[in-house]
């Protein structure tokens, strides 16, 4: 079993009379690729803003890395990088002078700061790039400094927030092969996206967080399993249905049951969209 390098116990945060996370508890184990999933207004934005602290809790009990996030504020933070949503670098720095203001931000001496930026881009394959301003980079590439300026200062718990949002196929993929091989080299990472086969192809767990509490939890394919491997999607008078089953057999005998106004439209194997969209009634694309 994995020791957790993230713990949430009893985690609440409320804006007035309402409780955006409420009674949150949850853990992230060391080396693995962790999922958060939540339709907009669930509670998942404001847990993300806690964990990276840049939003205080209402009550409740945060551990990183073993750290009180409360108690320990400095050591805590020197134990994460994050990669926001949002473009978050100076378009008129370059790739190199980005990653030097970030490691002076750390305090890390000169002869070790020049090694481990030259270590970094070459580890995003950004070397070529690193003497060209942000604002000749393709959107890629922002990411993937991005991604290299997070890790400088060596944290343990890389936190990526939407990170592949409005790439291009291509350069979507090649920021998954980062990911893993991130994840491989030690890093837990913990993952919020609306793309479903990011989601499964990615992450070792799932968490879905709905009106400030998490409702599923589990890896792609146990999620898949509870809810039933087989998906059929029917049409009886204009109104689509979904019904799962643990196996094509089954699936089978139920489309030979239906009756003369049903029509089955498809039948294939289940997806986290589909769990998403059973436990929380709401499309993963309807995610803040």
């Amino acid at each position: 079993m994995n020791d957790s390098v993230i713990t949430v116990e009893n985690l609440v945060k409320t804006y007035g009379q309402i409780r955006a996370v409420d009674g949150l508890d949850l853990a992230v184990n060391a080396g693995e690729v962790f999922g958060f999933l939540g339709p907009n207004g669930a509670g998942k934005t404001t847990t993300i803003r806690i964990l990276t602290m840049l939003t205080r809790p209402t009550s409740g009990k945060v551990l990183m890395n073993g750290f009180d996030m409360l108690a320990r504020p400095i050591e805590v933070k020197r134990g994460f990088g994050v990669v926001q949503q949002h473009m978050s670098l100076d378009r008129e720095l370059t790739a190199w002078e980005c990653m030097e203001l970030h490691a002076r931000l750390h305090h890390i001496p000169g002869g070790e700061r020049k090694s481990r930026i030259e270590e970094l881009l070459d580890y995003v394959e950004l070397t070529a790039e690193a003497r060209r301003k942000v604002q000749d980079l393709s959107g890629g590439m922002k990411r993937r400094l991005q991604i290299a300026r997070a890790l400088v200062h060596r944290p343990k718990v890389l936190f990526l927030d939407e990170p592949t949002v409005g790439l291009d196929a291509q350069s979507r993929r090649r920021l998954w092969e980062l990911i893993r091989r991130m994840n491989q080299d030690g890093a837990t990472v913990f993952l919020t996206t609306h793309y479903i086969e990011e989601a499964e192809g990615l992450c070792n767990r799932v968490g879905v967080i709905d009106r400030g509490k998490l409702i599923a939890l589990g890896s792609p394919l146990d999620l898949r399993m509870n809810l039933g491997l087989v998906t059929v999607q029917t049409m009886t008078n204009g109104k689509v249905s979904y019904s799962f089953f643990p196996d094509m057999e089954s699936a089978t005998g139920h489309i030979r049951s239906l009756g003369p106004d049903t029509k089955t439209i498809a039948v294939r194997p289940s997806n986290l969209e589909d769990v998403f969209v059973e436990i929380t009634g709401r499309k993963v694309e309807e995610e803040s």
